[in-house]
């Protein structure tokens, strides 16, 4: 089942929604010259949570399984911290609650996956498992991080930590992709690591420029 196009097709789906999220966000932060975070960044990411979720299943990957269910809340915070959850869509809606409802009642009641051989198994090793699960808590507790920075802030943002994060969660989960000959999480990290390298780029010149500012003298 691992090897199916079926099942790579639906892992790339998710991360091409995730990738648009990414560049959506780095071209709007471009043209503004600050980091900036799009409404449609949380809706593709709540789209792209499902098929991944989906997608780690089908492969017997826990550690993709796990970090999709951690953030999947996250994403619908900063939905309504901005506002847009009740402008959505009926079928965004549907699709966003209804989908991962009935998927969680078919893997109870219908699923022929062994829970156990998620963590241990023939198919893989268990420090792969470990390092999976390392490098997938570490990228989704940015957007722990982030939901946190939010409700304090009462304001959907992408502060610097969030993409430091990324970055180090980022390169964990693209070794481990590596090891598991896994070409949608080595495509797709290769990519968001040079979109978080240049956020903090982003950042970091934004903060010199306000630095500078302040210090020139009226």
């Amino acid at each position: 089942m691992s090897s199916s196009w079926f099942v790579y097709a639906i892992g790339f789906l998710a991360q091409l929604l995730f990738s648009a999220r990414l560049v959506m966000q780095w071209i709007k932060s471009e043209k503004n010259k600050k980091i900036e975070t799009p409404t449609l960044f949380w809706k593709l990411s709540l789209q792209g949570a499902v098929l991944l979720f989906i997608y780690g299943y089908l492969r017997d990957d826990m550690a993709i399984m796990l970090g999709q269910f951690l953030v999947y809340g996250g994403y619908f915070r900063n939905l309504q911290l901005q506002g847009e959850w009740g402008k959505s869509g009926i079928m965004f809606k549907i699709y966003v609650v209804a989908l991962p409802i009935l998927i969680t009642l078919y893997l109870i009641l219908f699923g022929q996956l062994e829970w156990a051989d998620l963590v241990i198994g023939e198919n893989i090793s268990t420090w792969l498992i470990i390092l999976g699960i390392i490098g997938q808590v570490v990228y989704t507790s940015r957007f722990i991080y982030q939901w946190f920075h939010a409700e304090i802030n009462q304001k959907s943002d992408l502060p610097w930590k969030f993409w430091v994060i990324s970055l180090l969660g980022s390169i964990l989960i693209f070794a481990y992709g590596i090891f598991r000959h896994d070409p949608v999480l080595i495509a797709a990290h290769f990519f968001g690591g040079l979109v978080y390298i240049r956020n903090l780029f982003r950042i970091r010149r934004s903060v010199l420029v306000e630095k500078i500012q302040k210090e020139r003298p009226r």
